[in-house]
């Protein structure tokens, strides 16, 4: 049997995606905290799932909470690298607005598992997670610094800056009710942040703009499983 590293060998053979016994329990978690609920899920059913003791699990995580941050973590990590990465960059505001936008969607969208239906949880409102509610409100400022920036290159009021980054999760709320969004939220959201920042030209000129952004910094927006 393959050897899992720390602590003892695997029950079972590999199972789950990764390439890291430190993935496939993220993958197996992810499945278990959004399709039987992060309290009904413990770390034994996760070890379960991927197939490894129960002790194998602690050498990667110590505790249940520990997973969820990582989850977490997961799906604002790219974005807010990309935002980051993009302060510098001549682009117009509304160009980087759209491809921060679609490249969230996009990935909000493939990820194998909904994980932003965790958001909801309501042990993110603890101390535990406080790290990561600061950096989602980081991203979230970054979505609100481009809107009013294209606003007002707009000649309109700043406050629909609001609006952008909450649009984006919208996914979240698509890939709840129906399992998975259509390929089509990637081009309808991003479409629909430049019409409510009030930008007067074609979408599809500033959707080129922000793909041509994207390429050149190397963040080729991951494709649709």
């Amino acid at each position: 049997m393959a050897n899992l590293g720390p602590g003892r060998p695997r029950l079972t053979q590999r199972r789950r995606q990764g390439t890291t016994p430190r993935a496939e329990i993220l993958d197996a978690a992810a499945e278990l905290f959004t399709t039987k609920g992060y309290a009904n899920t413990s770390t034994r059913a996760v070890a379960d799932a991927v197939g490894i003791r129960q002790a194998s699990l602690y050498h990667h995580f110590a505790a249940k909470d520990d997973i969820l941050d990582a989850l977490l973590a997961q799906t604002i990590a790219g974005p807010a690298e990309l935002a980051r990465r993009m302060a510098e960059e001549p682009d117009a505001a509304v160009t980087k607005l759209y491809a921060l936008a679609l490249f969230d969607v996009r990935q909000l969208r493939a990820a194998r598992w909904n994980l932003g239906a965790l958001y909801l949880l309501p042990e993110l409102r603890t101390e535990r997670f406080a790290t990561f509610r600061r950096h989602r409100d980081d991203l979230r400022e970054h979505y609100e610094l481009l809107a009013a920036d294209s606003a007002a290159a707009a000649g309109q009021p700043g406050d629909v800056a609001i609006l952008p980054f909450r649009l984006v999760e919208t996914v979240i709320g698509i890939r709840s009710d129906e399992e998975s969004a259509a390929a089509e939220t990637e081009r309808l959201i991003p479409d629909a942040i430049v019409r409510i920042v009030g930008h007067p030209g074609d979408p599809a000129a500033v959707r080129t703009a922000a793909q041509a952004l994207l390429i050149r910094l190397g963040d080729i927006v991951p494709e649709s499983d």
